[in-house]
């Protein structure tokens, strides 16, 4: 299996979570964005996004379905839901929820404040997509109430893809807004061990 990633891109996901899971991986770490900065990438992946996700035969793209592909593969693992499970309903609706509803308005934000030329920032969007972000993880702020993790009372990658919506947050000044469950959470998240390896092993060599 290789992965192809960007530090702090959504390509974390998968990183964390294959080391979450301690199988064996080939990582190229690339400059952001790649499509401009990997000599060759858009031959890897034609529309240029990250990650890239490659299992033989198999190229996947979308960060959150290799969590999925990847827990399904080496199940039984308690990163996973499984069917049978009282909240399987919740947690997928946690997978499906962090990209559609918390990770989009969030790189909408990071467009107009970050990646654009000074002359093309529009703060009025930013600061709108920023509201809409808020909005939105109050489902996570209620989900939390009384418990260290989404689902099933333990640990699963609804965490990892969720809780790199937060830290994305987090990386964009966002993060003062948080009600208190969210902050217990992300600092709780930042601590676990597979996440710090996967930073130490995500970032492009100095």
């Amino acid at each position: 299996m290789k992965l192809y990633h960007c530090s702090n891109a959504r390509s974390v996901r998968p990183l964390w979570t294959l080391e979450e899971l301690g199988v064996d991986y080939e990582l190229t770490v690339m400059p952001f964005p790649p499509r401009f900065a990997y000599d060759g990438y858009l031959d890897i992946n034609p529309i240029g996004t990250v990650p890239t996700f490659i299992d033989d035969n198999l190229v996947m793209t979308e960060s959150t379905a290799i969590c999925q592909y990847l827990v399904e593969k080496y199940s039984p693992t308690e990163l996973r839901v499984m069917p049978g499970e009282p909240e399987y309903g919740e947690y997928l609706n946690w997978l499906y929820r962090s990209d559609a509803t918390f990770t989009f308005p969030l790189a909408i934000n990071f467009r107009y404040t970050k990646l654009e030329p000074e002359e093309r920032r529009v703060p009025q969007v930013a600061e709108d997509y920023a509201i809409w972000f808020h909005s939105r993880i109050r489902s996570v702020e209620a989900a939390l109430e009384g418990k260290d993790f989404l689902v099933s009372d333990r640990f699963t990658i609804a965490d990892i893809v969720v809780g790199y919506a937060l830290q994305f947050g987090d990386r964009l000044g966002l993060s003062d807004r948080y009600k208190p469950n969210c902050r217990r959470y992300l600092a709780n998240l930042n601590e676990r061990m597979a996440y710090k390896r996967s930073q130490e092993k995500g970032r492009l060599p100095e």
